[in-house]
């Protein structure tokens, strides 16, 4: 059986999030709930038949990595790392690490942050 991991990142403000997710990193949400004490729950998948990230809003209390440090740092491996980057740097994203060639490991990658804080690294394989 393969085995999946689908990261789930909490946000202050869920409906930003998810907003600049969609936007920046080209994800496409696939559902969405709001719970009974009023947190959210999204879906998000990284592209058609691939992963998902689940984004959630806690009801009260949470505070994002903005402010109180980095603590999350999630990895994606997409086709195009370039036009991910485009669309990244357009939308506003924080780059903190510019487009890098990784021969030892294979990859191509860049790094950023979103708005509230939750580092985001995006890579392709490379030759």
């Amino acid at each position: 059986m393969a085995q999946t991991v689908w990261p789930y990142l909490l946000y202050e403000d869920g409906e930003a999030a998810i907003e600049f997710a969609t936007r920046a990193f080209g994800f496409r949400e696939v559902d969405r709930a709001i719970g009974g004490a009023g947190g959210l729950h999204a879906e998000l998948e990284v592209a058609p038949g691939g992963g998902r990230i689940y984004f959630g809003q806690p009801p009260a209390g949470f505070r994002n990595p903005r402010e109180v440090g980095p603590t999350t740092h999630v990895f994606v491996l997409v086709d195009d790392v370039d036009a991910r980057y485009e669309k990244a740097a357009g939308a506003g994203a924080e780059i903190i690490e510019e487009l890098t060639d990784i021969s030892g490991i294979g990859h191509r990658r860049f790094g950023c942050t979103d708005p509230q804080g939750h580092e985001w690294y995006f890579a392709q394989e490379i030759g």
